[in-house]
């Protein structure tokens, strides 16, 4: 339960930061979300990898729909990979490893014994 809630926490914060401030500031928001909540590592990491990922998906598509996909044709041209596939990737490490910082801050152990 803990897991969705910092999923849905992250999208709506980093979606608040990035509508206002540069794209860089999701790993603030997502740092600062993963501090707040007390998951484990992986769980945290995981969370700010969704939360981040399924962010970047709707605003992609959202830009690419109203934009009748002009750029998405460019990128797609010079990348053999799909745009989409490369924004959920690169977007997803960027908000998971922030949320992966958080928690270490706060001192929590990646692993349970």
């Amino acid at each position: 339960m803990k897991f969705i809630i910092q999923t849905l926490a992250t999208i709506l914060i980093c979606f608040a930061s990035q509508y206002f401030l540069p794209w860089w500031t999701l790993a603030l928001a997502s740092c600062a979300v993963g501090y707040y909540f007390n998951n484990s590592g992986f769980t945290s990491f995981a969370a700010g990898f969704v939360g981040v990922g399924i962010l970047w998906l709707g605003m992609a598509y959202y830009l690419d729909t109203k934009t009748l996909a002009i750029m998405t044709e460019k990128i797609n041209r010079l990348f053999p990979i799909n745009v989409y596939v490369l924004l959920v990737v690169v977007g997803g490490l960027t908000g998971g490893f922030a949320a992966l910082t958080g928690t270490l801050l706060k001192g929590k152990k990646l692993a349970r014994y």
